[in-house]
Parts: structure tokens; C-alpha cells; sequence
């Protein structure tokens, strides 16, 4: 691992030190400098999950990834900081409030003197670290987020302003490693009934909010609620946005 090199990836030159304070600047700087992005899927690149694959794409070729990518390469990163990282499977909860599979998605857990959750492969969702044990509303900015517990899961949940509480995942500390994740990461670059096969997807944090291009839309929202969308009209026009915006150069296919 070339700290260095993803450190200036993520345009971080903070602290170092395996504590609370260091684990929220990184997950911070992670999410604002890498997207969250499905570009590999509609490119026909094969995403291969293992240390050295993922930081050539992400540090040395400056692109992003989806969770198992961008978890799976941080978590690389805290460890070789010193970092106690677990990665987790989790299910994602739909629209009615189902859960998928397990492995559908991948998060961290860090243990310090308390156990967080990190993640930094879930779109839009908590900018800091969570207290895994912490049963309480914890705010960031515009929204919140709790963890609760069932029988056997813990429950991820979000609330944007003064709305209602919606469920995002559900997990267990359980530890995995990327094997693990393979199937599940199959399904998600092939099924028609992935929603990351559907269309285009580049994502990423702004300071005041946040920057996407979903299919051939650029869409940007701030912390305030204000939202703006753009049309873009042609592949040229598309890939000058992600070069300008998210700092992506696709490779050309045949």
C-alpha cells in the first residue's frame, strides 16, 4: 500500500493516528474526493475485488467505484494506518422497506475505545462515522441517523431534515473478507434486476451538498434543500462533465 499516493488521492494531509478524530477527517476527505460510481458496469470493465486492482483503479487511475471498491480500498487504508477494521455484509433496504440479501452491500466497522461504523460506498448518505452502540439520534448537517437492533440485526436508519425515518441497511459484525462479496458483486455488474445495471451513475460530496450524473443528467443539491438540473445533449458533452466535475477520463473501448 502507497500511503502516500492515497493520501494525495483524497487530498488529505490531516493526522495520522489511529483515533476517532483521524477516522472522521478520512472518511470525509474519502467522500469528497472519490464518487460513488457504476461506470466499470455500463464500460464492460471487470471489477476485481483485491487490494492492488482497486487502488490502480481508484488512486492511480483516479476513478471511483460502488461499495465493495471504495469500502474494500479504505479498509485497506485504515489498516495499514493501524486501523482495527472489520468489513461488514449488509442488506439494503428497497422502497417498501424489505431488506435484500446479505452481501448486497459491504460496510466497515472500526474499533477504537468505542466501535464505529464507517462507510464511504453508500451514495449519499452519513458524511462521519457513526457510534455503532450509540441507540440515539446522531446528526450530520441536514440529516440524522440511528442504529437500532432487532433479534439478530443491526438497523441503519435516516432522516433528512424533519421527515420521516427510513431504513437504509441492515448488518451484522460479522467479519468478511472479499470472497465473500464476489457473488453478490457478480449480480450487481450482470442482473437486469441490479439497479447499478440500469444506467450510468457518478456521485460524489460537495462542500455545501452534493454533485451526481444519473443517465444524462447532471444534478446538484445542497445542504439547504436548493436543487439543480442540467440536460446533457450528446456523449461529448457527457464526458467533458465527468472530466470537469469528477475528474473520470474513461478509457476507450473498441
Amino acid at each position: 500500500m502507497n500511503i502516500d499516493a492515497y493520501l494525495k488521492r483524497i487530498n488529505y494531509d490531516g493526522p495520522l493516528e489511529a483515533t476517532a478524530e483521524t477516522l472522521r477527517q478520512l472518511q470525509l476527505a474519502h467522500l469528497r474526493s472519490v464518487p460513488f460510481e457504476n461506470l466499470s458496469i455500463h464500460a464492460h470493465e471487470p471489477i476485481v475485488l483485491n487490494d492492488d486492482a482497486l487502488f490502480s483503479k481508484i488512486v492511480d487511475s483516479r476513478r471511483g467505484g460502488f461499495c465493495y471498491e471504495a469500502n474494500g480500498l479504505f479498509a485497506a487504508l485504515l489498516r495499514a494506518l493501524d486501523f482495527d477494521v472489520t468489513m461488514l455484509s449488509a442488506g439494503v433496504a428497497n422502497k417498501e422497506g424489505d431488506f435484500g440479501p446479505d452481501f448486497d452491500h459491504m460496510a466497515l466497522m472500526v474499533k477504537l475505545e468505542d466501535l464505529w461504523l464507517a462507510d464511504v460506498g453508500f451514495g449519499d448518505s452519513f458524511l462521519e462515522p457513526l457510534l455503532l452502540d450509540n441507540n440515539g439520534e446522531q446528526a450530520q448537517s441536514n440529516q440524522a441517523f440511528k442504529i437500532t437492533h432487532d433479534n439478530y440485526y443491526r438497523i441503519l436508519w435516516r432522516r433528512i431534515r424533519e421527515g420521516e425515518w427510513t431504513p437504509q441497511y441492515r448488518f451484522t459484525l460479522q467479519s468478511y473478507s472479499y470472497p465473500d462479496y464476489e457473488e453478490m458483486c457478480r449480480f450487481h455488474q450482470t442482473s437486469p434486476q441490479s439497479h447499478f445495471t440500469q444506467g450510468r451513475l457518478c456521485s460524489k460530496v460537495t462542500p455545501n451538498g452534493r454533485i451526481t450524473m444519473t443517465g444524462m443528467r447532471i444534478i446538484t443539491t445542497s445542504h439547504e434543500g436548493l436543487r439543480y438540473e442540467q440536460q446533457l445533449n450528446s456523449q461529448e458533452e457527457y464526458e467533458r462533465a465527468l472530466r470537469e466535475h469528477f475528474g473520470i477520463v474513461m478509457k476507450k473501448t473498441a
